[in-house]
């Protein structure tokens, strides 16, 4: 009975001064309270959220999906947490893993109201970057940005993602289509490896 999840990838990732982890179920209660604490926040930032975003039953639902996305290696949720793994500071996501040709991903990430401005985003995506490209072998992560959210275009840009093109009425934010800079970060020591 012990062991009937072992094929779900275990990451834990330490930083300077966080604990960068793959979420997985026992975080439902956690990532609830993360997003309801920060839900007026990150709402100019992200697309429209349902209630079930804000509770512990509706992670419980996401997270059965997000470990079998995690079992494919089609997904990495990783939870950027303090030292102790009590708290949720803020979550970096890489989606839509694709192989073959590609070997690519889109990367999304949120960091908590009051853990801004304190380079804990720079510290785990250099972290979570890291692993993608070296244990999961991509080439390519692509990560886009509001025009006028220039702090996340400045955390991109100095973890080396470079400006690829401009997107009009690219993704569906707050409940309008927003236009969006679009960037990525290559490894320009990519090796096959899947």
């Amino acid at each position: 009975m012990f062991g009937y999840r072992n094929n779900v990838p275990k990451v834990r990732l330490l930083t300077e001064r966080l604990v960068v982890r793959l979420v997985y179920e026992r975080d439902s209660w956690r990532l609830a309270d993360y997003y309801e604490e920060n839900r007026r926040f990150l709402k100019p930032w992200e697309p429209y959220r349902d209630e079930s975003y804000y509770s512990n039953s509706g992670w419980q639902a996401r997270l059965a999906m997000i470990e079998a996305m995690h079992q494919q290696h089609s997904a990495f949720y990783f939870a950027l947490m303090d030292t102790d793994e009590k708290e949720i500071l803020g979550v970096a996501n890489y989606s839509n893993v694709l192989r073959g040709a590609f070997n690519a991903c889109y990367l999304g990430y949120s960091l908590g109201e009051k853990y801004q401005g304190q380079g804990f985003m720079h510290e785990a995506l250099t972290a979570t970057n890291r692993y993608m490209q070296q244990a999961q072998s991509l080439h390519r992560i692509m990560a886009s940005y509001m025009p006028h959210n220039q702090r996340s275009g400045n955390v991109l840009g100095s973890l080396g993602f470079e400006k690829e093109g401009y997107a009009k009425d690219y993704l569906l934010i707050d409940g309008q289509w927003q236009d969006h800079v679009l960037t990525a970060l290559t490894n320009k020591a990519w090796r096959s490896g899947h």
